[in-house]
């Protein structure tokens, strides 16, 4: 056998081998393997007679909302009532209860932590009474709005809908109805208060992370003990920022559980010293591969259809527009002094804040430090947006669809996206996660044309053949998960129609099981990145401000270019479909 045969034998047993050693197919195996029982527990097993029943309230409830749209201009009373009764509720087996309850984080507090860890029966009665006069003062107010929308549409009835102000002051009066119903389901939620106890759960959450990262922690070839050890460390300070991300007060200035994460890792860090028997447990990028792959379950692709050209062309064209002029501006004019940090802040501000970050990273090699700098930033100016936006939105005036769309394609993180969107109103907050969710599809395309961009300018060496097989090893795998949950996701969810996807899918299989799994996931990998950086090791890359500058400018640009092009895409080419929303 030739010595040329012996190398392509050992590339094919090393690609295979790949499959079980390497961290990205880890974290490939672990999402799928949890998002596949997330299906099976809130789809596969939901009882078909069930299933049938609600298909037929369906079919009655949209041959109601047709009739209502035929008959007067604008969505009325009856309309909205009987798309109330679309909604379907997830039927959750016990084992399924029992996941959710052993995933769940500290809920808010205000005077002491241990009310977000413990809530017992009693303390849940007596917060669900002290809730009850304010649900029965919103009911109330929801009521008499009801009768002051159906007197305003019977008065544009009576005109037979010909009336234009009336028919304003119709539609006016059923929105402010429609908010006063919204105000009185957050009030009425307040009343069913549940019981719960994290320091039971906790330990057991702990065990069940433990071993599924160390098994493949000691596959890959380290040490199962010493993992699991320092696992308990960095599990640790996951919870304690998740407490103190979960305080009125740190909730009311949108400093999130993530930037507390890296906050406290690096106090401890940059004080005395991460311990050494938690080193082993700061896999960073294992933690966060594996809520990467998670978070493709919530891409899912007959909600991005749903939104029309108008969000793909916000996603899609501003997106690539601003990430490839920020990298330029940053080489070009701040001259920065790493091209690794360049990419990675630019897709980190560009496309989807950490996630994006994360894979960008991946596929041009930055340094740990460079990585940990972009997250730093992104969460910082984040929390300033997600307050900023909603507050400026509303002095201009902006119509709701627009605010959205402004946030959504602006706003890193998608839990802050939802949170700002949902300060405007549902269509806000629909419109913002929506052109979200669309952004974060370019994940994978990003990482991709990184990873080509690299081989083929940055790191080739002049005169050297580039190879496929190197865009491929630099390419970040784990995007293959992330792409391949999104498409599972995405098929069931076209499968089972809007309204019941909406209740099987998203208020089940994503809510209840795969997003809390992520956020655990991404919080762990936030406390590793603080662990494991050193403020000496980050000076370097502060000096004159570049990073900032480059952040600075770059989202500047982003806020103009998106808010230009949704207003350009919803309001004057696609103003029906802006109609539909």
């Amino acid at each position: 056998m030739s010595q040329n045969q012996d190398v392509v034998i050992d590339k094919a047993q090393s690609t295979w081998s790949d499959l079980w050693k390497k961290e990205d197919y880890w974290a490939i195996w672990l999402g799928l393997a949890f998002s596949l029982l997330a299906l099976y527990l809130y789809v596969f097993s939901y009882p078909a007679d069930k299933l049938a029943q609600n298909n037929d309230v369906i079919a009655k409830a949209e041959a109601t909302m047709q009739a209502e749209a035929a008959r007067a201009p604008f969505k009325t009373i009856e309309w909205y009532q009987a798309q109330s009764t679309k909604k379907v509720k997830p039927a959750a087996s016990d084992f399924a209860k029992s996941l959710n309850t052993y995933m769940g984080r500290p809920g808010s507090w205000s005077s002491s932590p241990m009310d977000g860890l413990i809530v017992d029966k009693a303390k849940a009665e007596a917060k669900a009474e002290k809730a009850k006069p304010a649900a029965e003062k919103a009911k109330a107010a929801a009521a008499e709005a009801l009768a002051t929308a159906t007197l305003a549409q019977e008065a544009a009835a009576a005109a037979q809908f010909g009336d234009t102000a009336l028919n304003s002051a119709a539609d006016k009066k059923i929105q402010d109805w429609r908010a006063a119903e919204r105000k009185a389901s957050k009030a009425a939620d307040k009343t069913k208060v549940k019981s719960y106890n994290l320091l039971t759960t906790l330990p057991v959450l702990f065990v069940g992370l433990a071993l599924a990262f160390g098994i493949g922690i000691a596959v890959m070839g380290q040490a199962f003990m010493p993992f699991v050890i320092g696992f308990a460390g960095v599990f640790v300070f996951t919870v304690l920022a998740m407490v103190l991300g979960s305080w009125s007060v740190t909730k009311y200035y949108g400093v999130s559980t993530e930037a507390w994460a890296i906050l406290l890792g690096m106090l401890l860090a940059n004080t005395i010293g991460t311990p050494k028997w938690i080193k082993p447990a700061l896999q960073v990028e294992f933690y966060i591969k594996t809520g990467l792959v998670l978070l493709g379950c919530e891409i899912l692709l007959d909600k991005i259809i749903a939104i029309g050209i108008p969000g793909l062309f916000v996603a899609w064209v501003v997106t690539p527009i601003v990430l490839i002029g920020t990298y330029i501006f940053g080489q070009k004019i701040v001259k920065m002094p790493s091209k690794t940090l360049n990419i990675t802040i630019s897709a980190d501000m560009s496309v989807c804040g950490t996630s994006a970050a994360i894979a960008a990273a991946a596929a041009c090699r930055a340094k740990k430090e460079e990585l940990a700098l972009s997250v730093g930033i992104s969460l910082l100016f984040t929390a300033i947006m997600m307050i900023v936006m909603p507050i400026v939105i509303k002095a201009l005036g902006l119509p709701d669809v627009l605010g959205g769309a402004w946030i959504g394609g602006t706003i890193d993180s998608t839990g802050a996206v939802a949170a700002a969107g949902a300060f405007l109103g549902e269509r806000a907050m629909y419109v913002a996660a929506t052109i979200k969710m669309i952004q974060n599809v370019l994940i994978g395309v990003s990482a991709f044309c990184i990873a080509v961009y690299w081989v083929t300018k940055v790191d080739r060496v002049e005169g050297a053949e580039v190879h496929f097989t190197e865009v491929w090893h630099r390419f970040p795998k784990f995007v293959l998960g992330f792409l391949a949950a999104s498409v599972i996701f995405s098929y069931y969810s076209g499968l089972l129609g809007p309204d019941v996807s909406n209740g099987l899918i998203t208020a089940g299989a994503i809510k209840s099981a795969t997003s809390p799994l992520r956020a655990w996931c991404f919080t762990l990998s936030f406390a590793a990145i603080g662990l494991a950086t050193n403020f000496r090791e980050l000076a370097s890359y502060f000096k004159g401000g570049k990073p900032v500058i480059l952040y600075v400018c770059g989202q500047s640009f982003n806020l103009a270019l998106t808010l230009a092009m949704a207003y350009v895409m919803f309001y004057l080419v696609f103003p029906e479909i802006t109609a539909r929303i």
